[in-house]
């Protein structure tokens, strides 16, 4: 099985390094995508946006021999819902990381711009949920692979207009919450909370991690999303 993975906003194609030997020696594909523009310019970066991104993950299904399973962390899991609202035949499931898939028209967040780009905003930046288990080792060590994002991705409104994304299954690997946790707020969340109770089959796994687990849990983020792969 191909699993296209997709990074959140700041990372690279390396930050799913830790991941991708599970899902290898399970048999499977992975395939860690770098999005447009990431660590480049606004001279270069100023034209791209989330439709950009979700056409290069687009790009990466039509290629495939057979249907995929799409991944995405935090803020790409905007990206990897609308490749699955343009190609909803050609994807099998769709997995998030720490994050839910978003309404028709929003956004990933409205972040500071500095000299045409949305730089990292450094770990001190998150609330202590997100990064409470991100020791200083860590946060020195993966410091360095971050890196700027063009300045309209986070805030590009999402286009979603296939309803029969909803028949793509999801599964949702949370750092915190799990299934009667979303179920019971869910219905306080507005837009997204109508979006996920629209989809026909969507799980809640919890990772038992702040927001990164992809560098704090590795190992346990992998088998989960093998076994989300494997259902």
């Amino acid at each position: 099985m191909d699993i296209i993975l997709v990074p959140g906003l700041w990372l690279d194609a390396s930050s799913w390094d830790p991941v991708v030997h599970a899902l290898r020696a399970a048999g499977h594909r992975p395939i860690a995508l770098t999005m447009p523009g990431v660590g480049e310019p606004a001279s270069v970066s100023s034209d791209i946006g989330m439709a950009d991104w979700i056409d290069a993950v687009v790009r990466e299904i039509d290629a495939a021999e057979q249907p995929v399973v799409l991944v995405g962390h935090s803020g790409g899991g905007n990206v990897v819902w609308g490749a699955a609202d343009a190609r909803p035949e050609r994807v099998r499931r769709v997995v998030f990381v720490d994050t839910i898939p978003p309404a028709p028209g929003q956004e990933i967040s409205d972040l500071p711009i500095v000299d045409g780009v949305v730089p990292f905003p450094g770990w001190d930046f998150f609330p202590d949920e997100d990064v409470y288990d991100i020791d200083d080792e860590t946060r020195g060590r993966t410091l360095a692979q971050t890196h700027s994002v063009p300045a309209r991705v986070p805030s590009d409104p999402i286009t979603l207009t296939h309803e029969s994304r909803h028949g793509v299954p999801v599964t949702m690997l949370m750092g915190s919450y799990d299934q009667a946790r979303v179920d019971a707020e869910s219905g306080e969340w507005g837009a997204y909370g109508e979006e996920y109770r629209a989809i026909a089959d969507a799980e809640v796994v919890r990772i038992g991690s702040g927001h990164w687990p992809q560098f704090t849990v590795p190992e346990r983020l992998g088998e989960l999303v093998v076994a989300a792969v494997d259902r």
